[in-house]
């Protein structure tokens, strides 16, 4: 049996706010490819305003980063 490859990155919306913190909606994942000459992704949502952002999915145990604050 093969195993389920975890994503390399988590895809976000990210919703610009003048006067609060941005919003940061978790959107899908991405893949690098084997050779590393690129990446797929894999999206539940697509974003309306054209910003996508790709943040390394962190995983086992270690702690994934948090959004930049303004």
């Amino acid at each position: 049996m093969t195993e389920k490859k975890m994503p390399d990155f988590r895809a976000y919306v990210v919703i610009e706010r003048q006067d609060a913190r941005n919003i940061w909606t978790d959107v899908g994942v991405g893949f690098l490819h084997g050779d590393g000459a690129g990446l797929n992704i894999m999206l539940d949502a697509l974003p309306t305003g054209g910003k996508l952002v790709l943040r390394p999915f962190v995983n086992e145990g270690r702690h994934e980063p948090t959004a930049p604050t303004n």
